[in-house]
């Protein structure tokens, strides 16, 4: 199993007698599956053929399926509805006969609503066999548009894989550094005890118990552990859920949540470096989770 990208296009070309079609259907990246049919007068089917093909196929996506549709012959006629003509005439023939309006040029009547008749084959819909190939080539194109769209997946799962080893590494490091902040602590509290007290009876004892107390709040082991553990679940989403999309871009949330919170606890800027580090890649990460299925 793969993931799949919300982004994808298709084109299939067909035609059904004097009927020709070009089909095109592409997505983008969306919240939830929201299909839109644009086609000409007479194939309203396309949407009713499109809402049965797209089940099973896709799951997410903004999805534009668009259906242009010509004569195979190039029949079709252009004539001017003389009736719609002369009653435009008839009620500017006062306004004309007063000397408000200056006589209407030829261009101008061409231009006004229903004046010029156009009828063409191509509006006329199909029939039962035109239906069926017209449905044949829909199921083309989404079966291409899901192709092109696990192609695109197989290209994301490579870089979504790359980006977790890069926060496995970054949490390498982290894990190594985390081990020197309760000396580094306690080194920087020795340090400032001894500029602010004089009296040092019972300096070390309160050294420890205040180092004690600054180190739990700056243990970072907690927010690693739950780091290391969303790693291990994004592989399991990437190579075993069938549209992780979401359950993704949630984790990606969770993962920026514990690496603020390294870096607030972090110590010393060593610590510090290696969470922005984290940071950047666990943004390049939520990223690309935005286009997954």
């Amino acid at each position: 199993m793969t993931i799949a990208s919300m982004t994808g296009f298709a084109r299939v070309e067909g035609s059904a007698g004097d009927t020709a079609w070009v089909i095109e259907v592409r997505s983008v990246n969306g919240r939830s599956l929201d299909v839109k049919y644009r086609f000409p007068p007479g194939f309203e089917a396309v949407e009713r053929l499109g809402r049965e093909l797209v089940k099973g196929r896709l799951t997410r996506g903004q999805v534009t399926l668009n259906v242009s549709v010509s004569s195979a012959t190039g029949k079709g006629s252009v004539g001017i509805n003389h009736d719609v003509l002369a009653a435009y005439l008839d009620a500017g023939h006062d306004l004309i006969k007063a000397g408000k309006v200056k006589k209407p040029r030829l261009d101008g009547l061409l231009s006004l609503r229903g004046v010029i008749d156009s009828a063409s084959d191509d509006r006329e819909g199909l029939d039962e066999a035109g239906e069926a190939a017209l449905g044949a080539d829909l199921a083309r194109a989404f079966d291409g548009l899901k192709a092109a769209r696990e192609a695109e997946g197989r290209a994301l799962n490579a870089i979504l894989k790359s980006q977790l080893v890069a926060m496995a590494a970054a949490l390498e490091r982290a894990k190594s550094l985390a081990a020197q902040q309760v000396e580094i602590i306690r080194d920087r509290f020795t340090r400032r005890m001894n500029e602010l007290l004089a009296d040092q009876a019972g300096f070390e004892e309160r050294v420890l118990q205040e180092a004690a107390v600054l180190a739990a709040k700056a243990d970072v082991r907690e927010e690693l552990d739950r780091l290391t553990s969303h790693i291990d679940q994004a592989h399991g989403l990437i190579d075993g859920e069938p549209a992780p999309g979401r359950k993704l871009d949630f984790l990606a949330q969770e993962f920026m949540r514990e690496a603020n919170t390294l870096c607030s606890k972090a110590a010393f800027i060593e610590l510090t470096q290696t969470g922005l580090e984290l940071k950047s890649v666990i943004d390049q990460f939520r990223e690309q989770t935005q286009n997954v299925e």
